[in-house]
């Protein structure tokens, strides 16, 4: 899969690398460790889509909120000020994410799998949880197919879970099918987001009038 993605990859790496450049300075690459199979740590790659020097305990916090309040798993990006011009595109399209073929080369990763968590994230699993750390963690997985439907912490991990469980070559091509469609729904959610919070300001609203509940 890797071999016939390449020619793709090839044509779109330097094309974001010097997007990246040209609206912010520093390096194209952001570099986070992970955890992957069997709960190793290793170094991910993706493309940057923050300014530089951006303070990782601002997301860490956020993702604490959300755990302990065990609300859906909402991201920050379309209220986060640090993202590049064209970052929350990047983003949105999973475009950010085609240096972690790197990683799928180098055994890290794999295609299908479930997301490579933070370490910070790690204790806050259940035992059950753990089982996640089975397999190697992949650049799509279950829970980002599912994630039109609002998904806490716990869900998410389930969702990990029953991967492992479900694990089978025809499993991997049904999630991998349903991607492209997931990324297309989510480029599409976060226009019509952001269009609604602009309304929003105009009207004295916060969020769009059609807002789920779980965003208010």
């Amino acid at each position: 899969m890797i071999l016939a993605l390449l020619p793709f990859a090839l044509l779109l790496l330097p094309v974001v690398a010097c997007w990246i450049k040209l609206v912010s300075p520093g390096s194209c690459l952001f570099r986070q460790t992970r955890i992957g199979r069997g709960g190793r740590p290793f170094t991910m790659y993706k493309f940057r889509t923050m300014m530089p020097g951006s303070d990782g305990a601002i997301h860490a916090a956020h993702v604490r909120r959300l755990i302990r309040s065990n609300r859906p798993m909402i991201k920050l990006d379309s209220d986060d000020n640090r993202v590049i011009k064209g970052g929350l595109l990047m983003r949105m399209s999973g475009l950010d994410e085609l240096p972690q073929l790197i990683n799928v080369l180098r055994g890290e990763m794999s295609l299908i799998g479930p997301r490579p968590c933070i370490p910070d994230e790690v204790p806050l699993y259940e035992v059950d949880h753990h089982r996640r750390f089975a397999v190697q963690p992949g650049l799509t997985g279950l829970w980002q197919v599912e994630r039109t439907k609002p998904t806490t912490f716990c869900g998410m991990a389930g969702l990990d879970v029953e991967y492992v469980d479900r694990l089978s070559p025809s499993f991997d091509f049904m999630i991998l099918l349903r991607t492209p469609g997931t990324l297309v729904w989510q480029l599409k959610t976060s226009v019509m987001t952001r269009n609604g919070k602009e309304t929003g300001r105009s009207t004295g609203r916060i969020f769009p009038v059609d807002a789920p509940p779980e965003a208010l």
